[in-house]
């Protein structure tokens, strides 16, 4: 039994091997964070099928948004998913396989642009496709229940701020 296979049947007692949490507000925050592990690691694995890590593929998508016009990494850094990520050496190997062009901005010496490559757009629509896919497969929720979903998370963090 693979790991994806295995995590995707147990309930949250069993995958941590606990049943004693604080509250329900206690297990509920638990529970958004090994989903999001779970979500990250089958995503992961997706992409790595690509040459792609999560953070990339972040990267990537962000690009998309802007494209064709370009975009300073400062901006990509805000946009990102996970805050902690180091933009400027995800651009580098991003570069690398030729998926983005970095330039210099014309406003702004000082300012790094980055922009999608053919390449880049390439690669974006296939692995966007599969993990498309895959979320349809593994996020078996009803339309309303993903609203709902939505809406409760929302609300978990306008109350972190």
């Amino acid at each position: 039994m693979n790991v994806r296979t295995y995590i995707c049947v147990v309930k949250l007692e069993q995958a941590i091997q606990s049943t004693k949490f604080k509250n329900q507000s206690h297990k509920a925050g638990l529970n958004i964070l090994y989903t999001a592990w779970w979500l990250k690691t089958i995503m992961s694995k997706e992409l790595k099928e690509f040459g792609l890590t999560h953070e990339q593929y972040n990267v990537l998508r962000i690009l998309k948004g802007k494209y064709p016009d370009q975009i300073c990494v400062r901006d990509v850094a805000c946009r990102m998913i996970e805050k902690s990520s180091n933009v400027p050496r995800i651009v580098d190997r991003l570069e690398i396989k030729k998926l983005v062009k970095r330039t210099t901005s014309n406003i702004d010496k000082r300012e790094t642009v980055i922009t999608l490559t053919q390449s880049g757009l390439v690669l974006l629509e296939a692995t966007t496709k599969k993990v498309d896919e895959l979320m349809e497969h593994s996020l078996l929720l009803t339309e309303h229940d993903a609203v709902q979903l939505n809406s409760l998370l929302e609300k978990v963090r306008s109350k972190g701020d």
